[in-house]
Parts: C-alpha cells; sequence; structure tokens
C-alpha cells in the first residue's frame, strides 16, 4: 500500500536517512509502531512521506501511484494522512468545525455545486453527522460546540485523530500520539488505534513509549542513524538483547 525505496536525505551535510527502503501493507498488519533514539529519522522519514519534504535520492509510492513529488494535499486526496508533534489544530475555533475541515471534496468549496444551495445544505447536513459520529468515536461529543483551545492536550490529541479520520483516508501516520499526556488518556488513545482495524486502516505511528508499542502495535520497526535495523512482531524484537540494550534501557 505505501512504500519508499532509496530513500537519502541530509540537513547541513548531516545524513538523516541513508538509502532508506520500506514498504507497509493493509492487509495483515493493522498497525505499526516504529521506535529509535532522537535523530534517527523517524518523523523526516513520515515528512517525505506525506510530502512535507523531498527526499534527496529515492522514490516513494501509494498503491500504483508515485508520490515523492506531490504536495501534501495531493498525497491526502489519495489517502495518506498524518498528525504532528505540535498539533496543528485551529483553537480559534469550535471542536466539529475542526473535523469539518477535514472533509474531502466538499461541494461547497466548487463554484457550479455552491450555486445549488439545496445540494450544498443536503452535504452540509450529512457531514455534520459524520463529524459528529467521530467525535463520538474519540469521546468527545460532548465538546462539539467547545473552543479546541479550551481543551485539555490529551483532548486535543484526540481531535487530532478525529480530523485525520474525517480525511477518509486509508493511512494514518501519527508522529507520538501519545507522548506527554496522562497514563489514562494514553490508554484511551491507543485503545481507539486497536479499533481501527476494524475500519481497514493502517496505521503508522512513532512512540518513544515501549508499553505503548506494546499494547497497540502488530508490528515494530526499529530505526538508528537513517536506516531500519530490525523489524518485526514486538513480542520478538523488542526482547532481542541489543534492541534492549540500545534503545529500552
Amino acid at each position: 500500500m505505501l512504500r519508499c525505496t532509496g530513500l537519502t536525505k541530509s540537513f547541513g551535510g548531516v545524513q538523516v536517512l541513508k538509502d532508506f527502503s520500506i514498504g507497509f501493507t493493509n492487509k495483515d498488519i493493522a498497525r505499526v509502531g516504529i521506535i529509535g533514539p532522537n535523530g534517527a529519522g523517524k518523523t523526516t522519514l513520515f515528512n517525505i512521506l506525506t510530502g512535507f519534504l523531498r527526499p534527496d535520492t529515492g522514490r516513494c509510492f501509494f498503491g500504483n501511484h508515485e508520490i515523492t513529488h506531490l504536495s501534501p494535499y495531493q498525497i491526502a486526496q489519495l489517502g495518506v494522512v498524518r498528525t504532528f508533534q505540535d498539533l496543528r489544530l485551529i483553537l480559534q475555533i469550535p471542536v466539529l468545525e475542526n473535523v469539518l475541515l477535514g472533509r474531502p471534496r466538499q461541494h461547497g468549496e466548487k463554484l457550479l455545486r455552491a450555486i445549488s444551495r439545496f445540494s450544498v445544505a443536503k452535504e452540509e447536513t450529512q457531514n455534520r453527522k459524520d463529524a459528529m459520529l467521530l467525535l463520538e468515536f474519540v469521546g468527545l461529543e460532548s465538546k462539539a460546540k467547545v473552543l479546541a483551545g479550551e481543551l485539555s492536550y490529551g483532548q486535543q490529541k484526540l481531535l487530532a485523530l478525529a480530523c485525520c479520520l474525517a480525511t477518509g483516508a486509508q493511512v494514518l501516520l501519527l508522529d507520538e500520539p501519545v507522548a506527554g499526556v496522562h497514563p489514562k488518556m494514553a490508554l484511551r488513545i491507543l485503545d481507539l488505534l486497536r479499533q481501527l482495524h476494524t475500519e481497514g486502516k493502517l496505521v503508522i505511528f512513532i512512540e518513544h513509549d515501549i508499553s505503548a508499542i506494546r499494547h497497540a502495535a502488530d508490528e515494530v520497526i526499529v530505526m538508528d542513524n537513517g536506516q531500519l535495523i530490525a523489524r518485526g512482531k514486538p513480542n520478538e524484537v523488542l526482547e532481542r538483547p541489543e534492541i534492549m540494550e540500545a534503545y529500552l534501557a
């Protein structure tokens, strides 16, 4: 479903990704956790896969589409979206409106469709129903009319997930989805990720919390120094002595 081959990327003469190749599928694996020390290249990989950075060399594909040189919005339209460590919500508008902004290809955005008020109104009604279902899924339905900036940090993480789901994307790339939140909220978020398997979503998430990887990932990838050094089931990879010594001590 999503793959890249031969990726390299340097910043100021420092090579962050080194001939990096990897592929993901949602057929058997629903949730993939990526771990590694700071500077391993994890977020850079996400940035390249979603069009926020261009690789120096290498190519990226989503299905049969090459996405290497597409813009972030074009990649999102194909079905790959992401969250960031710094949550990119619009804090001055209500929670529900943030989710609605994620809805793809809304007719009201097109001039000819906008002339037909009936079709636009009908779509807006359906979009609001769908958005409320997503808020219900993440447990924020009671906060629909609250400004996003008034939510707790953990609730904002939930809202960011709802906004991703609103796009209808098949692949979600989540950058540290439970970092900095209360342990109970972290478990709540991880349980939601586990539930997405029934929706046919492929979730790839970067995380430093190994317990989170064990709880939610079907597969774990270990990166270091811009390279993939281990991949497999969490109960196998995370028990390897060299991985434990290097990353989990």
